[in-house]
């Protein structure tokens, strides 16, 4: 009998990123995520194990108390036959009522919308972090852009001092 240790459980709940959507958090603000399943197709899943997706153009939105993922580019399985998907289809997310209702109420709000940020395998299962997002301005962005290349120098100049001390603590040391 073998026994299930943590750390074999630990290795198996780690997400395993398929596509990301790096472009999303640029162009919005995100004000809150979500993580949902997806009803997929058996060529869309292999195609996705073998890493290829593209959430760049993808969009959320809500029909008839469902939630719909539109846009997301799962490519054609190679070893498809005639059962392969088609790369753009839309596919339904898998959300609990309370999470759609209150997504549908936010998004209908002026500048408000429910973008794809992740797409991973975790349990075995393909999951999609969804956000609620309102979009930036173009001078929204820059200061973004401004406030990280602040935070980059900073760090660099603190380690650059670290570094000079460790560099002289290890001179002190030696004499």
């Amino acid at each position: 009998m073998v026994k299930n240790t943590g750390k074999d459980k630990e290795k198996d709940s780690k997400r395993k990123l398929v596509a990301q959507n790096k472009k999303a958090r640029h162009d919005y603000l995100i004000i809150d995520t979500y993580e949902c399943g997806l009803v997929l197709t058996g060529t869309e899943v292999k195609s996705l194990r073998q890493g290829r997706a593209s959430l760049v153009d993808g969009f959320v939105q809500i029909d008839g108390g469902e939630a719909w993922l539109h846009n997301v580019h799962v490519p054609e399985y190679a070893q498809g036959t005639w059962t392969n998907h088609s790369a753009r289809r839309k596919r339904k997310l898998l959300l609990h009522r309370v999470e759609i209702d209150k997504l549908e109420s936010k998004s209908g709000e002026s500048g408000h919308t429910i973008v794809p940020l992740a797409l991973y395998f975790k349990d075995g299962r393909a999951k999609i972090e969804i956000a609620l997002a309102k979009g930036k301005k173009e001078y929204d962005k820059r200061q973004t852009l401004r406030e990280k290349q602040d935070r980059r120098e900073t760090d660099r100049a603190i380690s650059a001092v670290k570094r000079k001390e460790r560099a002289s603590l290890r001179q002190h040391r030696a004499e």
